[in-house]
């Protein structure tokens, strides 16, 4: 058990968000089983709560870089405060979007926020949002698994995914996923996740392994 937990660390401590894809396709097989798996997540009351609209086709695709890169560059220009964008210099990041064309997928996650019981009347969702987050977690670490790259892209505010992929008013987007290959000249930030001590916190403590014994 040790030994498997510690090389899915090694796997998931290699993933990294990727803004430059290739264009080469990849078999509609791997997205459906990434949601497949990102299904497995659990849910308040197994409600199930969430919907997700995998994106291929390139007019789509389209529509979508223009309206996210409409938002994001008033974003970029007037939303955010200087303390956001110097958060987010090191990375590189602007409001040019084009990756959202390039990579063969783009897979939205939307949020139930309630569902319909046969009578048409709303069916309350608990945790839904909780829930939701959890199955994008597990999302990522499909695709992570698989060899492929994403991107939690989450341009504010995302109405538009509602209305270019005509989901009803009682879902809303929370996640856009772009899914694909890294291009062979893709780059990304060394990043350092912090360490264990910095984010965990065991009782009793745990051991110190330089420790007297």
């Amino acid at each position: 058990m040790d030994a498997r937990a510690a090389d899915f660390y090694a796997e998931m401590d290699e993933r990294r968000s990727v803004r430059a894809f290739s264009p080469d396709p990849v078999p509609k097989r791997l997205i459906e089983l990434a949601i497949q798996t990102a299904s497995t997540a659990p849910s308040g009351a197994h409600q199930q709560p969430w919907t997700f609209v995998a994106v291929g086709d390139p007019d789509t695709k389209h529509r979508i870089r223009v309206a996210a890169e409409a938002e994001e560059r008033r974003s970029y220009e007037s939303r955010m405060s200087e303390e956001w964008l110097d958060a987010l210099a090191f990375i590189g990041t602007g409001w040019q979007k084009p990756y959202l064309e390039t990579a063969p997928w783009l897979v939205v996650l939307f949020e139930q926020v309630h569902g319909t019981f046969p009578d048409g009347s709303h069916r309350k969702h608990y945790y839904a949002r909780e829930s939701v987050g959890i199955a994008a977690g597990v999302f990522v670490t499909a695709i992570q698994h698989m060899g492929l790259a994403t991107l939690t892209h989450t341009p504010s505010p995302m109405g538009f995914l509602t209305q270019i992929l005509e989901r009803p008013r009682s879902e809303r987007p929370v996640v856009l996923f772009p899914v694909g290959y890294p291009a062979d000249d893709a780059t990304v930030p060394d990043l350092q996740r912090k360490p264990l001590e910095e984010i965990a916190v065991f009782d009793p403590p745990l051991a110190d392994p330089d420790a007297d014994e």
